[in-house]
C-alpha cells in the first residue's frame, strides 16, 4: 500500500517505501528517508505504538531529518498498511509479542542495515518502546541509544487492576476466545472518538489531522485490541517487570513519560527507569499519552530532551518547523 498524503499531512519528499516479509511470512509496509542536509548523523528507527501507521509520523520524520538523521519506519503486523491477521481487519491482534520481535528483526535486516547509514538510534512510542527494549535486552538489535515515549511498561488506570485484567485475558484466551474484543471495549478506531473524549493528546489540530488520515484511507485504521492482544501484552509487561530486566540493558535509554497519561502506567515507567544501567526519565507536565502529537509547547520540551540525549543534535541548525497553532 502506497503512502497516503493529505494537504494537511503531505508525504515528506524523498520517501522510499516498500514491502518486506517476516520469517513467518507476514508482509510489512516500510519507508525510509535520507536526511534533509548533506551531513548524516545516522539513522533513527521510528517505532510506532499500537493502532498507528506511518502517515501519522510524517511531521516527526521531518523533525528528525532537519536534525540530520535518516529515518526508517514500518507498520507493525495487524495495523497500517501491513498484513492483518483476522477476518475483521479492525481487530488489533497478536498471539504473542514474539510476533512483534519478528517484525523488528525483519525491518532491521531488510531495510535498516542494508539501506540506512549508521549509527542507529531508536525513537519509539508505547508498544514500540516495549518491543525495542526486548530486542536490545536479548541482543537481537544493536542501537547506540534509545528514546522511548510512554513505553508500555504497565497499563494505566482501569476499572480493574492489571493483574485482574491479565487473569481474565489468560482465561478467555485458554477458552479459545482470544480473537474477541477485550471486555469493556468496542471496535472503535480514532475517527469514531470525539476529541473531547480522547486520551491521546490535548492538541485539537493534530488530533483532527490524525482522524483525517484514517478517514481518507480507512484501510489504515484498526480499533480496540483483542483479548489475545491483551494477554500477549500482559505477558510481555510481566517480563519487563522482572527485577533483572532493566539492569540487563546496556544501551543508554531515555524514558519520556506524560504526566496526564491514562493509557500506560507512570509508576511502571518510573520503576523501569530506576533499574536502567544508563539513561533516565523525563516527565512532561500537561502531556497525554501521545507526546509527539501534543501541543507545540509540549513537543518543544520533548525535542529539547531528545537533542540533549542524542549526540550531535544540540548544535545542529534546524529549519523552521511546520506551523501548528
Amino acid at each position: 500500500m502506497e503512502l497516503v498524503g493529505l494537504e494537511s499531512n503531505p508525504v515528506p519528499n524523498g520517501a522510499v517505501s516498500g514491502i518486506i516479509t517476516t520469517a513467518d511470512r507476514v508482509s510489512l509496509r516500510t519507508a525510509y528517508w535520507r536526511p534533509t542536509g548533506r551531513r548524516s548523523r545516522g539513522t533513527v528507527c521510528l517505532l510506532q505504538g499500537r493502532a498507528e501507521q506511518i502517515e501519522k509520523y510524517f511531521e516527526t520524520v521531518e523533525d528528525l531529518r532537519r536534525r540530520g538523521f535518516a529515518v526508517a519506519t514500518f507498520d507493525w503486523r495487524g495495523q497500517g498498511g501491513s498484513d492483518r491477521r483476522l477476518g475483521n481487519p479492525r481487530k488489533g491482534h497478536v498471539d504473542s509479542f514474539v510476533e512483534y520481535d519478528r517484525d523488528l528483526e525483519a525491518f532491521m535486516q531488510e531495510v535498516v542495515l542494508p539501506d540506512c547509514p549508521p549509527p542507529y538510534y531508536v525513537l519509539a512510542h508505547s508498544t514500540g518502546g516495549l518491543v525495542a527494549l526486548r530486542a536490545v535486552r536479548q541482543g537481537r538489535c544493536r542501537f547506540a541509544r534509545l528514546v522511548l515515549i510512554a513505553p508500555l511498561a504497565g497499563l494505566g488506570p482501569m476499572r480493574v487492576s492489571q493483574v485482574t485484567a491479565a487473569r481474565i485475558a489468560s482465561f478467555l484466551t485458554a477458552l479459545g476466545l482470544g480473537e474477541i474484543y477485550s471486555p469493556g471495549t468496542r471496535g472503535t478506531s480514532i475517527e469514531e472518538v470525539p476529541f473531547e473524549k480522547n486520551l491521546l493528546t490535548s492538541d485539537p489540530l493534530r488530533y483532527a489531522r490524525n482522524v483525517g488520515i484514517v478517514t481518507a484511507a480507512p484501510a489504515l485504521a484498526i480499533g480496540r485490541p483483542t483479548v489475545g492482544w491483551l494477554h500477549a501484552a500482559c505477558e510481555a509487561m510481566d517480563e519487563a517487570a522482572a527485577p533483572d530486566f532493566g539492569a540487563s540493558i546496556r544501551e543508554p535509554v531515555l524514558l519520556v513519560a506524560a504526566m496526564l497519561d491514562r493509557v500506560v502506567s507512570l509508576r511502571a515507567i518510573e520503576r523501569l527507569a530506576g533499574e536502567l544501567r544508563a539513561g533516565g526519565q523525563v516527565v512532561l507536565t500537561g502531556a497525554r499519552h501521545e507526546v509527539l502529537m501534543e501541543r507545540n509547547a509540549i513537543r518543544e520540551q520533548f525535542w529539547a530532551a531528545f537533542d540533549a540525549f542524542i549526540p550531535g543534535t544540540q548544535d545542529n541548525e534546524l529549519l523552521p518547523d511546520r506551523v501548528y497553532t
